[in-house]
């Protein structure tokens, strides 16, 4: 099991900004621009955390000890069942240094939007990073 899929499954989000590599890129499914940095990436991923509920990885792809996984996703966002996939590549150290997310269907990817707004207001008014 890939090591991120196992922090979520725990839920241990103390665990998740030493997967990242300080320089990772993270790519929403929502918004154009990348965001970068371990700490920010580290905020998006427990404000998405938030944002899901009954999330539920149901598949993994990737060699083991490969440098690419996809992570299979089902969850809710309010009245919305949202799919989706993690994809992420690791550097030479084994961290992550791109994280990019994409969801179906629509309705579902415009209820992430809105939530995640939410989260980056909530972001940037507790630790400045937005």
């Amino acid at each position: 099991m890939h090591p991120f899929r196992q922090a979520v499954e725990n839920a241990d989000l103390e665990a998740v900004p030493g997967l990242l590599a300080e320089d990772v890129t993270f790519y929403s499914p929502v918004v154009f621009r990348p965001y970068r940095g371990r700490a920010l990436v580290a905020e998006i991923l427990r404000g998405a955390y938030r944002v899901f509920s009954d999330f539920r990885y149901v598949g993994e792809f990737g060699e083991p000890g490969g440098r690419d996984h996809a992570l299979v996703f089902r969850a809710r966002v309010g009245d919305r069942e949202i799919h989706g996939c993690d994809f992420v590549h690791h550097d030479d150290e084994g961290l992550i240094d791109e994280f990019t997310v994409m969801v179906r269907p629509l309705s579902a990817a415009q209820a992430l939007a809105r939530e995640m707004g939410k989260e980056f207001e909530r972001i940037g008014r507790e630790t400045g990073l937005v």
